[in-house]
Parts: C-alpha cells; sequence; structure tokens
C-alpha cells in the first residue's frame, strides 16, 4: 500500500491528500514534521534528505516533493488530471511551477507571520508587504480566469494545477489571513468556489489552518 509521510496541517501534504481523494486509491499516513519529529531520524533522512514533508513509498520506490508527487500520482493511476495532451499538460505544469517560483515566496510571510506567529511576536510590517506582494500574485490568477473563462485555471477540465493553487488559495481565502486592504478578485472567488465543492478539499484543505 501507498505510504505518505506527512502532517496533515501542512500545504504540502494537503496538495497530495487531495489529489489521492481524487483518484481514489487507498493509503497509509504516518504523521512527520513540526511537532511530530520523525524527519530528522537517519531513517527519514535516507529516504528524503531534506528532511521535509511530504514524502511518499509506492512499491519500494520513494519519492519526494509534493508537485512531483502529483504528477507521479496522476501518470501511475492514468488520471485525467494531468492532461495527454503535450499543451494542456505543459500549462498545468506551468502553475505548479509558478507556485514554487513566484507565489510561494511572496506569501509565505503573510501565512506564517498569522497563523504560526503569537500575536505579540508578529511583524506586521512583514504581513502587510507579504499581503500586498501576494495580492499581486493572485491578482495574476483572477485576470487569466477571467480571460480564459473558468470555472477551472484553463478552461472547463480541473487539472493538478488546480489542486496546488487551490491548496494556497485556501491561504488567501481564510479569515485566519484577513488584513486591511486586500484585494476583491471575483473570477479568482468563483474559481475557488468551485475548487471548494470537491470532497478532497473539504476533507483536508477547508479545515481550519494552523
Amino acid at each position: 500500500m501507498l505510504k505518505v509521510w506527512g502532517r496533515a496541517n501542512s500545504v504540502n501534504v494537503k496538495k497530495v491528500l487531495w489529489m489521492l481523494d481524487e483518484i481514489g486509491i487507498p493509503y497509509e499516513r504516518a504523521d512527520a514534521g513540526l511537532e511530530h519529529g520523525v524527519v530528522d531520524t537517519p531513517e527519514y533522512r535516507a529516504m528524503n534528505p531534506n528532511g521535509r514533508v511530504p514524502t511518499i513509498e509506492d512499491d519500494g520506490f520513494v519519492l519526494w516533493e509534493s508537485n512531483s508527487i502529483l504528477r507521479y500520482l496522476a501518470m501511475k493511476h492514468d488520471s485525467a488530471l494531468y492532461p495527454a495532451d503535450p499543451a494542456a499538460r505543459a500549462s498545468a505544469d506551468r502553475w505548479m511551477d509558478w507556485q514554487l517560483s513566484t507565489l510561494s515566496p511572496a506569501e509565505r510571510a503573510l501565512f506564517w507571520g498569522l497563523v504560526r506567529t503569537p500575536p505579540e511576536k508578529r511583524d506586521m510590517a512583514s504581513v502587510m508587504a507579504a499581503a500586498k506582494a501576494a495580492g499581486a500574485c493572485w491578482s495574476i490568477v483572477d485576470a487569466w480566469i477571467a480571460r480564459h473563462g473558468g470555472p477551472y485555471l484553463d478552461g472547463r477540465a480541473m487539472t493538478i494545477a488546480d489542486i496546488v493553487l487551490g491548496c494556497y488559495a485556501r491561504r488567501w481565502f481564510g479569515e485566519e489571513v484577513r488584513v486591511e486592504g486586500m484585494p476583491h478578485l471575483p473570477a479568482l472567488a468563483a474559481w475557488y468556489a468551485k475548487a471548494g465543492e470537491r470532497p478532497g478539499f473539504v476533507r483536508w484543505v477547508a479545515v481550519r489552518m494552523s
């Protein structure tokens, strides 16, 4: 049986758990990371030298990096969430790479500053700067969806890119990170509502952030 190492409140683990719900295969999950430890043990570092989550083991094959895990699962189980058409697949890859290169660095201080930092220790200047940077990123997605008609990132069909960005959009739209001046993005909000209908989103992503 497929095994997943990672705490359920990690955004990158959430991607994998949502994906597993979408493709409907059995798996076992073991808590790892932060308060759960595990990731600094020799056994775990032998699997994932980065000491991060998630990591999966599938029939003896070990893989880390959440976006790569989603691609692997989709290809192994022949999921339409990773389209066979080269252009459609490349577009999904584009958004997943954009999450890593652009969105995550922009919004990190917003999430960590408000969700994982006690109020008395918050650097609100850093939080507000991150809110502005994240807003600029999400404005790009909003304009893209408005131009291409939705309801998903690339039109009528959902892809693994919707899972990846949907997990991060939970941070943007969550009441836990609301600050003054965050832009109203109607196309993005409609896309997020559509993604929020998926059972895997409800089960793993919609829960309160911690």
